[in-house]
């Protein structure tokens, strides 16, 4: 009588009750609101994911791209078509060891610095013996293997166009890695730094002064007031810019002298005589010659045609 007395409080109720029952399914019964409110709310989930991927998509163009130039953008779209990421390359055997061990030196030296903590992992790779380093060796040709058949599959499905934005992407990347290296050896090998302009000590004096809320703010302020002063008032900073090309020229001969002996003569610098500036008279002969060329050739053209 009691179950008589109190049916079915709400379809959430029935639902359960009859997947309690085995082979028995829930009388279709109209939505509630509550079910509504969901069904709506999951919807709504739905189209939030799709704009955020479609956002997200949108972010990776713009920092692909880096300022929306047409050329940029149009090799970023290049790349960008293929719905397979680029394959990564594996790490090396160093960097496998560093990685696995890095957690253990840093909880040794709690007191130790990023680097310090990384010079120790480094003397520990040093001292590590062949048969050990092995292990590690083999784990990265593995992934090497890996990665030559997954970047096999990367490139088969680009496009030629994407083919060629990837291979110039590799040129630019390769350009800056040796960039980078031939400025590091200079900078080992202790290379004088080139001198100063007037204006570069002139920034150098009043940069913390200056008014700016960013570094680019404070420079452009700088250049303003550089470009108000006086002859007079650039006068000492000019001159200190003459004296610090002295000081450039003494030490590159010095260093140049020390790379002959060290056999990197690749290091100096050409001897070939700079073209001299042109003066007012010299370019004024050089029209001239040019303007008496034109009017011979006409005046040749003009006996040609008469023939």
């Amino acid at each position: 009588m009691a179950a008589a007395a109190n049916p079915v409080a709400s379809p959430r109720d029935g639902l359960r009750g009859a997947a309690a029952v085995p082979g028995c399914r829930a009388a279709a019964a109209p939505p509630s609101r509550a079910q509504a409110r969901q069904v709506g709310m999951a919807a709504a989930l739905g189209w939030l994911g799709r704009a955020a991927a479609l956002v997200g998509g949108a972010q990776r163009l713009l920092r692909c791209c880096g300022g929306g130039a047409a050329a940029a953008a149009a090799a970023c779209l290049a790349r960008g078509i293929s719905s397979v990421e680029r394959p990564k390359r594996p790490i090396s055997a160093y960097f496998r060891f560093l990685k696995e061990h890095h957690a253990a030196f840093r909880q040794k030296n709690p007191e130790a610095s990023s680097m310090e903590v990384i010079k120790k992992i480094a003397d520990a790779w040093k001292a590590l013996p062949v048969s050990q380093k092995q292990a590690y060796e083999e784990a990265r040709k593995t992934d090497w293997q890996k990665y030559q058949e997954q970047m096999a599959s990367y490139k088969a499905q680009l496009t030629p166009a994407q083919a060629a934005a990837l291979k110039e992407e590799r040129r630019k990347r390769l350009a800056k890695r040796r960039s980078f290296k031939a400025k590091r050896e200079l900078t080992v090998l202790g290379k004088p730094k080139r001198p100063r302009s007037g204006f570069n000590i002139f920034v150098s004096e009043n940069f913390k002064e200056s008014e700016g809320v960013s570094p680019v703010a404070k420079l452009k302020q700088l250049f303003d007031a550089w470009q108000k002063l006086s002859s007079t008032q650039k006068q000492p900073y000019l001159q200190l810019a003459e004296d610090d090309k002295v000081r450039y020229e003494n030490e590159m001969r010095s260093w140049e002298a020390k790379m002959v002996e060290l056999g990197r003569e690749d290091l100096i610098r050409s001897k070939k005589p700079r073209p001299k500036k042109k003066t007012a008279e010299t370019e004024e002969k050089t029209a001239t010659a040019k303007a008496s060329s034109h009017e011979n050739k006409a005046k040749l053209q003009l006996k040609r045609s008469e023939e």
